[in-house]
């Protein structure tokens, strides 16, 4: 994700002597901020961009060459899954799948193995790991804080077996009821939303500003446009007022799962 950017500007900032410290006080951003940018975990907003060509006097070359947004799912993965684990708040939105960090074993294995083209059985192992891997995060009992908005299309459609499908939906009713995650279903009869159109995650943190990603049809974009990053705030927000209170919504899960079960 950007990595030749962000080896390019760190040649450029060693090159005027600054560390990253400085950069960051002469661009108005936060040291780490800068320390994603270098290590290719982040591509800046085009207004970061402009303060670091102002701040480095490289006249408009970041401004010019910044990477893609728009990339495949797997190039943003790795850049994701380092900032899950730096994030002090995440709220999710799914539609298709439960979100990863949620995702019990059994479950990660199916849809993983249903993947098309298949990848092969060692490279589904190696990616159910990195899963499994990503939802330590919640071994933690109080950070990051998370908020799961499930929209009732992904307990409706079976992409497992009903025990498998079953375990998913008890495994995120245990972790709500525990107080670990707060988990609310989007149901069919609140008709359009705007999160619609696919999966998003959004992210604070310490030390650097939020950030939103989104998943639609083989594609993942990483937001850090503040203005961007804000809208999809809002529309997460929007989402939610519609959703089921958490009470009505974990009585929902359980009715799903209990029909799994039924149904084998």
């Amino acid at each position: 994700m950007g990595s030749k950017y962000g080896d390019w500007l760190r040649e450029q900032r060693e090159a005027a002597g600054l560390t990253q410290q400085q950069l960051a006080d002469m661009a108005v951003m936060t040291r780490s901020h800068i320390a994603h940018i270098e290590a290719g975990r982040r591509v800046p907003s085009k207004e970061d961009a402009r303060r670091l060509d102002v701040a480095l006097n490289t006249g408009n070359v970041l401004s010019s060459f910044l990477p893609r947004e728009e990339e495949s799912i797997a190039d943003y993965f790795e850049a994701v899954r380092v900032l899950e684990q730096q994030a002090v708040l995440i709220k999710e939105f799914a539609v298709a799948y439960f979100p990863g960090i949620l995702q019990t074993e059994r479950y990660a294995r199916a849809i993983l193995g249903a993947l098309s083209p298949p990848v092969g059985e060692e490279e589904c192992d190696r990616r159910v790991v990195t899963r499994l891997e990503r939802a330590k995060i919640l071994e933690d009992p109080t950070t990051p804080v998370v908020w799961a908005l499930l929209d009732e299309l992904l307990l409706r459609r079976p992409v497992a077996s009903g025990g498998v499908m079953a375990e998913q939906i008890m495994h995120v009713v245990h972790l709500a009821e525990a107080g670990r995650i707060r988990a609310h279903v989007m149901p069919f009869d609140a008709g359009q939303h705007p999160l619609m159109q696919g999966m998003l995650k959004l992210m604070w943190f310490e030390d650097q500003p939020p950030l939103a990603y989104g998943e639609t049809h083989r594609m993942g974009k990483l937001h850090d446009s503040p203005s961007v990053v804000r809208e999809l705030q809002h529309h997460y927000d929007l989402a939610m007022s519609d959703a089921m209170p958490l009470k009505e919504s974990l009585a929902f899960l359980r009715a799903s799962a209990e029909e799994y079960e039924h149904h084998g």
